[in-house]
Formats: structure tokens, sequence, C-alpha cells
């Protein structure tokens, strides 16, 4: 369950993070889509292109993401938020930070480093939220392992940007300026996202697939392969040894190979036989990220992966990433709504079913445009082609409006 009466966080929290990303994913998209020739042409170091990132990266998958662990972390964890009032003083920081950072890296990036400073705070005041929340856990377990590893990977990639800021101003270590980009673009998705992704996914997936009689051992090899991926990786950036990198990229597809086969075996002891569609949409996601994570190390292999990792990354983000926390949420948000507002109702008065606070069915076109859209930028950026990434974005920007109209229109019933 989602809910837990001992638990259970103050609705409002949660909200308040969902509903600020949701004009985030819609700002993010547009900016994007004005900047096409910059992206066919490869030019992702353009101010325009660093604030719609941000903007995604931070203003909404983050944001999403604080979000739904501050509903699901008491929840999985069994222990309660250490400070509710705390929270909600922290949403306000990292907001205000996010949109002041996004828009001094459209305007003038050399100014960054104040708003850097504020988006800083706020997130290290969400860790400060968790951490004190998990060391009240009674014992833990796999999932610990995942989130706080998570959450570290988070912590490091914002303090490795704020590095990056400063040396723009200053030169302040030059030299690894690329080392320290890379690292910061690595921690920020692959670290922080994937990470955290996988954690909940062992939650929710049994959850909504009904599953149960699994085994949790094979969670410790996915997660020692893709530690190991991830440290790999950083190490190689700073010694620039390509040689690393080859087998870092190994790790994490071995890794997130390991994922799918156990998500497979969870699915298989499933009392739940027909799937909801979103729920269906949330587990195509990780064949999709298998995909990209297996692309990155053969184009490693053959030595393409510098010209590649532009778009590689662009669907990463969008295809896995992106895609995952739809899916999820699609259920997640209706269940916290009818939760909160009619859970106690029953019995009392008519209230309405869980099913009639979302059409599921709606996710089909939705999330297919979404995929149909990012598949078509994706191959328009590996072959130049300006007319198949705009219709691409125009379906990828709709498909996101409708998202968010879906979402929004939960809370009114």
């Amino acid at each position: 369950m989602l809910g837990n009466t001992k638990n259970e966080t103050n609705i409002k929290l949660p909200f308040s993070f969902i509903l600020f990303s949701l004009p985030c994913l819609i700002g993010s998209m547009a900016l994007i889509l004005f900047q096409g020739d910059s992206i066919i042409n490869s030019q992702f170091r353009v101010p325009a292109i660093w604030s719609a990132a941000h903007l995604f990266i931070l203003g909404w998958a983050l944001m999403t993401a604080m979000g739904a662990m501050y509903q699901l972390v008491p929840v999985a964890f069994l222990t309660p938020i250490w400070n509710e009032r705390f929270g909600f003083i922290q949403f306000a920081v990292t907001a205000f930070g996010i949109l002041f950072f996004a828009h001094s890296l459209f305007h003038n990036p050399e100014s960054a480093l104040v708003p850097g400073l504020i988006t800083l705070t706020g997130i290290l005041m969400f860790l400060l939220q968790m951490f004190m929340t998990l060391r009240k856990q009674a014992k833990p377990n796999v999932l610990t392992l995942f989130v706080g590893t998570a959450l570290f990977s988070l912590l490091t990639a914002i303090l490795l940007g704020i590095i990056m800021v400063f040396s723009m101003k200053t030169g302040f270590i030059s030299d690894y300026y690329q080392a320290v980009f890379k690292s910061h673009i690595l921690l920020g998705t692959a670290g922080w996202f994937t990470l955290l992704i996988f954690g909940f996914s062992y939650k929710m997936v049994p959850m909504f697939s009904l599953s149960h009689g699994y085994s949790m051992k094979p969670a410790k090899y996915v997660f020692t392969f893709y530690a190991a991926g991830l440290s790999a990786a950083v190490i190689s950036f700073f010694t620039e040894k390509n040689s690393l990198l080859t087998i870092a990229l190994m790790f994490l597809a071995g890794g997130f190979a390991f994922f799918t086969w156990h998500m497979l075996q969870i699915l298989k002891r499933r009392v739940k036989k027909k799937l909801d569609y979103s729920f269906r949409f949330a587990l195509l996601a990780i064949p999709a990220g298998l995909a990209i994570h297996l692309g990155a190390f053969l184009c490693s292999l053959t030595g393409s992966f510098e010209s590649t990792i532009g778009y590689l990354a662009f669907a990463y983000l969008l295809l896995w990433v992106a895609l995952s926390i739809m899916g999820y949420l699609f259920k997640i948000i209706p269940f916290l709504w009818w939760t909160w507002k009619y859970s106690k109702e029953i019995g009392k008065r008519n209230v309405p079913s869980l099913k009639e606070m979302m059409n599921d069915k709606a996710s089909i076109p939705v999330l297919s445009a979404f995929i149909l859209g990012i598949l078509s930028m994706t191959v328009s950026i590996a072959n130049e082609h300006m007319v198949m990434f705009l219709s691409g974005q125009i379906l990828t920007v709709g498909a996101s409006l409708v998202f968010c109209y879906l979402i929004i229109s939960v809370i009114k019933k």
C-alpha cells in the first residue's frame, strides 16, 4: 500500500513538489523545441539547452522524485518523515533556487553561482530530511542501499555542478573541467535517477502486479555491478583511460541486465494477470533503458562513444527516466488523492472508486505519443534531420501537456 496511517505524510507535501514539477516539464520541452539547430548539430553546450536540461532534470524529474520520496520512503522503510514543516521550507527554497538557476543559465551562465548555491541548499535540506528519516529505520535492507547510494550520487552531482560554475568564473580546476562535467552528468542521471528507480521498483512492481514469493537476493548483484560501473566510469574520466570506460559501461549494462532479469522473475510470481496500461509503460521503460546501456557499451567498443553520447543521453533521460516516472505517476497520483480524500468516507457516503479517479486507458495515446516523439527526435539527431526533430518535439510537447492535464484533473475529483 502507498498509504499507511502510522507513517502517512501530509498529502500537501508530496503534491507541492509534484504540481510544481508539471510546468517545469512543459517549460523544458518548449525550450528544446526552439533549439533544434543546436541539438541537430550536437551543440549541447548552449545556454538555452543548459537551462532546458536543468529545468527538466531539476525542475521536473528531481522535484517529482522528491515529492514521491516524501510519500514512499515512510511506507517502504516503515518510518515517518523526520520533520514535515522542514519539508515545506525545503520545497520553497528548492523551487525558488531551481527557477532562479534555470533563468540564470539561460540569460547569463556566469552569474549562476548564487542561484546554484540556493538550489544546493534546498537539495542539502532534502538530503538531511532523508538522512534523519532513514536513520530511524529499525533494520536497513537492500532498498536502503539503493536509495542511500542514489542520495549520495545526487549530493555529489550537485557539488560537481557548483564546482563547474565556480570554474567558469575563476578558472579553478580548468584542467579537469571535462572530467568534472562528465562525472556531474553521470552521477546526476545514472547515479541518482537510475539507482532510485531501481530501489523503488522493488517496492512498486510487486505491489502493482500483486507478486509474492520472489527472492530479493539478485538485487545485491544488481547494486554491486551498477555501483562498480559508476565508480569505474568516474575514475576513467579523470584518468582519461578509454579502456577503463569501456569496462565501466560493461558493468553498468551488466547491472541493468541483472535488474531487467530480476523484474521478469518478480512478474512471473504475480497474481494479477492483466496489468494496468500505465504500469505496462513503466515496465516498457526497463527494456528501453537496457537497450541504451547496451548501445553505450557497444559504441565504446567500436570507438564511437564520443560521437553518440549526445543522443544516447537524450534517449536515456526521456525513454528510461521520464517514461518510468510518467508510468508510475499514472498509478501513484490517483491512489494518493483517493486515499486522502475518500478512504475515511467509505461506508458513510457514496465515493468514487479508485479506477474512476483517472482513465487508465488514457495513458495509451499519451505515452505512446511521447515515446514516438522521443524516438523521432533521437533518430533525427543521429541523422541531422530538422523536420523530423521538429515534428517529434511537437508531438512530445503535446503529449507532455495532456499528461500534465490528466495529473491535475485527478485533484478535481
